[in-house]
């Protein structure tokens, strides 16, 4: 079984692959994403470690001046949409290295870097020296990538990360943001067409008309600030601190201090271990005495954003006090998350099926997404939990069995829904399965 999931994730990541890049999908997204290419890389460096190598670099090459990350970069035409001429990134870059979006996704970055330094010491020879000079090469460019979110997202030093745009979290319609975004009302606006409906069975799946006007809506807002951070918290209509985005940043800032550390650079490893306390800090105080859950916070409405999501074990992902993460465990394995009855398998869907806000079909409503179990079950075995981390990867290789690697799966029935030849998911699997 195991050479039969790594051949199958292999021949995806092959045949997304660009050459200087994978795509996220062969269809539905044509481009590079972010978050996309740290976890596709990771998959990748099992099969060479030069090519995951060179996937991150192709990233990095898209880096603003300021060290922000975007979180599309634009390497050929599609019909895509919204492509680079509704972004228009060059109002802020002039001229731009690259065409890109202007915003970020997720710091899951430092994961890959590990992985792929990991794998070239193991593989030694020419793949370790690779790994290791592109670590040390590479270093002053995380280090602003992360020193820029932890001063530009969060200039209060809440230890919280304020976002602008709910394609920001990854999670693009997750109920998570229902409040703030019925909040929006846009007002006139370029015609648009969307095109992501054309690449999926049931259109059903995907976020709704109104949700994706406002989408659009916030891209304006932001092009017409021209960027410019401080502009778009005063103007933007959707503000918002991220309790996952902050706890990955807390991950992602820990790791990037202990390469540091590794690679000489002591004074960059302490600055990056105080970012990491401070976001740790921050996201365990957004835990609910109540549901044990971490929390959102609504920074227009300035309230707490409570629904039961996945996000609400955001702390499971930074780490926490042990009697945190012990009672996290225990609800993510209980009858309202993973142990809930109607799961055909058990892993983690993207909203609880106890919430009233749960739609099995529908994008982050409920659906469950491997790529998201396989973040959890890294983290859990960073975090020592190898029984949670081992749980959760034999169940989602089973669910993963139909060699589709599915973009996502409905919890209940375990059908393959969205885009299909997904590449962070075949990476995924193909990471699982080299686990010993």
């Amino acid at each position: 079984m195991t050479a039969r999931f790594a051949d199958a994730a292999a021949a995806v990541l092959r045949q997304n692959d660009l050459g200087h890049l994978t795509v996220a999908s062969p269809r539905l997204y044509p481009h590079q994403w972010s978050w996309d290419t740290a976890f596709i890389a990771v998959g990748i460096s099992r099969l060479s470690v030069p090519r995951a190598v060179a996937e991150m670099r192709s990233l990095l090459a898209a880096q603003w001046p300021s060290g922000m990350i975007p979180h599309i970069v634009f390497d050929r035409p599609s019909g895509y949409f919204p492509g680079p001429e509704r972004w228009r990134s060059e109002v802020a870059l002039d001229p731009p290295a690259l065409r890109t979006s202007g915003i970020c996704q997720p710091p899951v970055h430092s994961v890959a870097l590990a992985c792929i330094l990991r794998e070239g010491r193991r593989r030694g020879g020419s793949d370790r020296r690779a790994a290791e000079e592109f670590v040390a090469d590479t270093l002053p460019a995380w280090l602003a990538w992360h020193r820029w979110l932890a001063a530009s997202r969060d200039p209060d030093g809440t230890g919280l990360v304020e976002i602008h745009h709910s394609w920001e979290s990854g999670m693009d319609n997750s109920p998570r943001w229902d409040l703030p975004y019925s909040r929006i009302s846009p007002g006139p606006m370029e015609p648009f067409t969307r095109t992501d409906t054309r690449h999926v069975g049931d259109a059903g799946q995907r976020p709704t008309d109104a949700e994706y006007r406002r989408y659009i809506w916030l891209v304006d807002q932001m092009v017409a600030a021209r960027y410019d951070e401080e502009s778009i918290r005063k103007t933007i209509d959707f503000k918002v601190a991220d309790v996952f985005f902050s706890a990955l940043l807390a991950l992602g800032a820990e790791i990037i201090g202990e390469l540091a550390e590794e690679f000489g650079r002591p004074s960059d490893a302490a600055e990056m271990r105080c970012v990491a306390a401070r976001f740790r800090a921050g996201v365990a105080s957004t835990v609910s005495p109540e549901t044990g859950l971490a929390r959102d916070r609504d920074l227009r409405g300035d309230g707490w954003l409570a629904t039961a999501t996945l996000c609400g074990f955001a702390p499971l992902i930074s780490g926490a006090d042990p009697d945190v993460m012990a009672r996290q465990r225990e609800l993510l394995l209980g009858p309202d998350w993973c142990g809930h009855e109607g799961l055909r398998h058990a892993v983690p869907p993207s909203t609880s099926p106890a919430a009233e806000q749960f739609d099995a079909r529908r994008y982050w409503r409920g659906p469950q997404w491997p790529v998201m179990t396989w973040l959890f079950s890294w983290a859990a075995r960073r975090h020592g939990d190898t029984e949670l981390a081992g749980g959760l990867r034999e169940e989602s290789l089973r669910q993963l069995g139909d060699l589709t690697f599915a973009e996502y799966y409905d919890p209940m029935t375990g059908q393959a829904l969205g885009s299909s030849a997904q590449s962070w998911t075949a990476a995924a699997a193909l990471d699982w399965t080299a686990w010993s």
